[in-house]
């Protein structure tokens, strides 16, 4: 799988990625409303930024989240905010995220790079902007192995997918058409039957037989594994360097023009954030599941917890020529629509904070804005 460049097949191709998600999401329901919290704890004495009392900033209940995680239950954002306040709150699936972040109840969001896409193009471009990257990897294809021993086995099964058009169900669409293999993208019937099913739900599908696998993120992934299930295909073999974008960050337009120091903040805390997760795997994922526990009242077990966190990548690089190459995926799999998403990133503060930081900048792949 090389590489797409980023030129127009860019543009001609994400709604897919922003629409259908979207529609789905709608109609099963799938979206809660946010789970505020307000306890960072500020220094004594701490100056505010910008004369700012506080920023409120979003984040999934997921391991592909895990900068934001851990940044917050180690206090690293609130160490760089001073005493401007970072307040939080948790959400279920991007398109909430998505109108918190339109309806100004949070500033700054990580999110996957579908409803980041959504959200610009709803607003033709005047919502928000990607200022950088958080995770890649930790999706995988993970099956029965009483009944799929290779990948020629998955021929004829029925594999689930998150939801029409989102992410993992493209790079599924993608990998089907490589095999030459054939699949209606809409229905998901032919050659392979695509099951689209609720991450909540699918390892309840699993274990009733009705799904002989999925192609799913962590720690869906893991929590199958749990059940017996074997990884077949890690996504991340797929991509040059084994990189792929799976987590943004996003910043409303207007914020970002008001509090530009304060965006710099967040985002230095999420640099020093990756910097202390690498440098701290262990005790990184120890606190990435207390912060799951606080948020949602239940710790990942070690069995699910151990291996969905080896397979994630923290780093800062929003990976855009890899969303450009997804979005490719969508175009080769018949989902088709003319969006001109020039503009999307704005990489100025991550980049210096890298810099800074001794670290290499990050690229917008010629989706920058200027």
């Amino acid at each position: 799988m090389p590489p797409v460049p980023a030129t127009t097949a860019f543009r001609r191709s994400l709604a897919v990625l922003a629409v259908l998600p979207l529609l789905a999401l709608a109609a099963c329901g799938y979206g809660s409303q946010a789970k505020e919290d307000h306890t960072a704890q500020i220094a004594a004495g701490a100056e505010k930024i910008d004369g700012l009392d506080s920023v409120r900033i979003g984040y999934f209940g997921n391991l592909t989240h895990a900068t934001a995680l851990v940044g917050r239950q180690e206090g690293i954002f609130q160490k760089e905010l001073g005493g401007t306040k970072a307040e939080y709150a948790t959400f279920n699936a991007g398109p909430s995220e998505i109108e918190a972040l339109n309806s100004g109840s949070i500033d700054i969001g990580w999110i996957g790079p579908s409803p980041a896409v959504n959200g610009y193009m709803k607003s033709g471009g005047k919502n928000l902007r990607i200022i950088g990257g958080s995770a890649s990897g930790g999706v995988k294809l993970v099956v029965n192995p009483k009944k799929i021993k290779s990948l020629d086995d998955v021929k004829g099964k029925d594999i689930a997918t998150p939801q029409l058009g989102n992410t993992q169900d493209v790079a599924f669409l993608n990998w089907i058409a490589e095999q030459g293999w054939k699949v209606d993208a809409q229905s998901g019937t032919g050659d392979v039957s695509v099951v689209r099913t609720d991450n909540k739900i699918t390892p309840d599908a699993y274990r009733s037989g009705s799904i002989d696998g999925a192609w799913v993120p962590e720690p869906t992934a893991s929590k199958l594994v749990a059940e017996g299930a074997k990884v077949l295909l890690d996504e991340a073999d797929l991509w040059p360097g084994k990189k792929f974008v799976i987590t943004n960050i996003v910043v409303s337009q207007k914020f970002l023009k008001e509090h530009p120091q304060v965006v710099e903040a967040v985002l230095r805390g999420s640099v020093r954030t990756n910097a202390w997760i690498n440098a701290n795997p262990e005790k990184a994922r120890d606190a990435a599941n207390e912060r799951l526990k606080a948020d949602s009242g239940k710790a990942l077990p070690a069995e699910v917890l151990d291996p969905a966190w080896k397979s994630i990548r923290v780093l800062d690089d929003p990976l855009a020529a890899t969303l450009d190459a997804e979005a490719d995926h969508a175009v080769e799999a018949g989902l088709l629509e003319e969006p001109d998403l020039a503009g999307i990133y704005d990489l100025r503060l991550l980049n210096k904070v890298l810099r800074a930081e001794g670290r290499p900048e990050a690229d917008a792949a010629g989706l920058g804005a200027e």
